[in-house]
């Protein structure tokens, strides 16, 4: 298959005199459909444009990387990568990491803080009259004015820190795509106002266009919200219930002499869009450019496995995966997972194995709302809290079958399933729809599909946090033990369970994760890992950290802010177990 160029050397071997797009990523660059860069070059290229990639430029010399293409003929395209930069490049405490799972050999220092604003400026400077598009998921989350956890403050758009004349949100081939198609036509990018899924700045009294079947709402402007948490708290709310509404909405936010604007997003893929977007020519592998350098650690984990669905409706107030890529499921058809599967079974280094085949939860497949009209006038954040709407169709037999076809393949050997399963989908005590083909997907996956250790995240085990985090009872993992240890009894299996929880979370006291720890030993379970909570960009959590009280309900919560007990609330039970190193 065919590389995009990422040096003036390949671009002259393909005869081109320019680029048409050129996209700025802050990982190494990998042709897999699992790296958002890689997906928006080959959608971008199936739409007819001359795609060129550089990856992680160097921001601290002359700007030479930067240059070294040429202007496009359309627009520059910037993205961090498939990581926030600052939660890639720092822990919880605020401590530098050592590593950077997205560059060759692990090494950390091949991208800046911000890289998005950093990447977008040096390209302003260099080439001050052609057009900068941002997105990303650290775009995606900062497209309003939002908490920053590193500069604990509050932080306009980055489209005012950046400079950029338009920001994709969320999952971005349908959208870069019409841009790119619409500037080809003689439209200018900074002058594109009804693009689906865009933001994009105008000076404060310049008139709006209104869009047709779409509903213009205000947020509290940024200096009042800077000024009043309370005004904070009822944007954020506005912004997470039409950002899980079908109802398109159009949001304003005033910062200063200029507007930020936020259209609507496109509806959520449909199948055939989905499947189109898998079959694209992928090279499977890093660019050569990388052939003699060390191993990409994020490569290495995904190179065999298979995506077989986006969204996710779980609406977990620490995660950005919903208001990222929607909390409405895109699911792939049977054929294209199995054409993907065959491909990955003819790439070098495939041993029969593959790694996952999941998506950001791994029971969603097909899960979508029965009666289309509820889902129309519900703005919930989740189907499944604070219990399971009985308008989904929580029927795990497609996803079931799935499995089982493609183990059945003959050069498959094990198909193991390595994303977080929702287990309190599978229990009828949660979900009033769990039946048999609940109890049957629980088998299938234990049995056949975990590498003999199965890790699942009930996050706490007080009812009060967990409520705080949009997370079901701890009692639903107690019951998921059971099943668990009654499954593995009747197959002869040696397997076990291994949870995962959040420290210092809003809601969690030093008491709660004492109370975790003696809850956990009287299960005889020791867990292996705790993340310790980071506060990143436009989550509830997040809000919640910033705000010190429920945006939704105005009422008080404890957050630790101290690090010194963030670190022991992290360590809180591997002190008690004589082991005092977290890890």
């Amino acid at each position: 298959m065919k590389w995009p160029p990422s040096s003036r050397k390949e671009m002259e071997a393909l005869g081109w005199e320019r680029p048409d797009v050129i996209i700025f990523s802050g990982d190494a660059y990998i042709d897999h459909p699992s790296f958002g860069t890689a997906v928006i070059t080959r959608t971008l290229e199936s739409a007819g444009m001359r795609v060129a990639v550089v990856p992680q430029p160097n921001w601290r010399d002359d700007l030479r990387d930067f240059s070294k293409l040429g202007a496009p003929r359309y627009f520059f395209a910037v993205t961090a990568g498939n990581m926030d930069s600052m939660v890639n490049h720092y822990t919880a405490t605020r401590r530098l990491r050592s590593d950077d799972a997205y560059t060759t050999g692990g090494a950390a220092g091949f991208r800046p803080d911000y890289a998005t604003i950093v990447y977008t400026k040096a390209l302003k400077k260099l080439f001050p009259t052609t057009p900068v598009v941002i997105g990303g998921i650290e775009a995606s989350m900062r497209r309003l004015m939002h908490y920053d956890y590193w500069k604990d403050a509050l932080e306009p758009s980055i489209l005012i820190s950046s400079g950029a004349v338009l920001l994709i949100y969320g999952m971005a081939e349908k959208a870069v795509t019409e841009l790119a198609v619409r500037v080809r036509k003689g439209e200018k990018a900074g002058r594109i106002f009804d693009l689906q899924q865009s933001a994009f700045l105008l000076p404060a009294g310049e008139s709006l266009q209104p869009l047709p079947g779409v509903k213009d709402m205000k947020m509290h402007p940024c200096e009042k919200a800077v000024a009043s948490k309370k005004a904070y708290a009822e944007n954020f709310v506005l912004f997470e219930k039409t950002s899980n509404s079908q109802k398109p909405v159009r949001l304003t936010e005033q910062c200063g002499e200029r507007v930020v604007v936020v259209n609507p997003p496109f509806p959520a893929a449909s199948e055939k869009e989905i499947d189109a977007i898998y079959d694209l020519p992928f090279n499977y592998a890093p660019h050569p450019r990388y052939s003699k350098k060390g191993p990409i650690p994020a490569w290495e984990m995904i190179r065999f496995s298979v995506t077989i669905h986006r969204g996710c409706f779980g609406g977990c107030s620490f995660c950005a995966i919903a208001a990222h890529q929607g909390k409405f499921i895109s699911s792939r058809s049977e054929a294209s997972v199995m054409r993907e599967v065959e491909r990955m079974s003819r790439m070098e280094g495939f041993k029969g194995y593959l790694s996952d085949l999941g998506g950001p939860s791994a029971n969603m497949y097909r899960m979508a709302g029965k009666d289309k009209e509820r889902c129309m006038k519900c703005g919930r954040p989740s189907c499944i809290w604070p219990s399971v709407c009985d308008n989904l169709d929580t029927s795990h037999q497609a996803l079931t079958a799935m499995y089982r076809k493609v183990s059945s393949l003959p050069y498959i050997k094990k198909a193991f399933v390595g994303s977080g399963v929702r287990y309190d989908l599978l229990m009828k005590e949660y979900n009033r729809s769990a039946g048999e083909a609940e109890e049957q997907y629980l088998r299938e996956l234990i049995v056949n599909h975990t590498s003999g250790r199965l890790k699942v995240a009930p996050e706490h085990t007080d009812d009060e946090v967990l409520y705080l985090m949009r997370k079901s009872s701890f009692r639903h993992f107690r019951k998921l033990r059971d099943k668990f240890a009654e499954i593995i009894r009747r197959s002869g299996l040696k397997y076990e369970l291994v949870p995962y929880f959040i420290s210092a979370h809003p809601g969690t006291t030093e008491q709660k994760m004492g109370a975790l720890a003696r809850e956990l030993q009287e299960l005889g379970m020791h867990p292996e890992q705790v993340q310790d909570f980071t506060p990143t960009p436009m989550t509830l959590a997040t809000a919640i950290y910033y705000l010190g009280f429920d945006p939704y309900t105005g009422k008080k919560v404890y957050v630790a802010r101290d690090l010194a007990e963030k670190r022991r609330q992290k360590d809180y039970f591997f002190r008690k177990r004589g082991n005092r190193q977290s890890k």
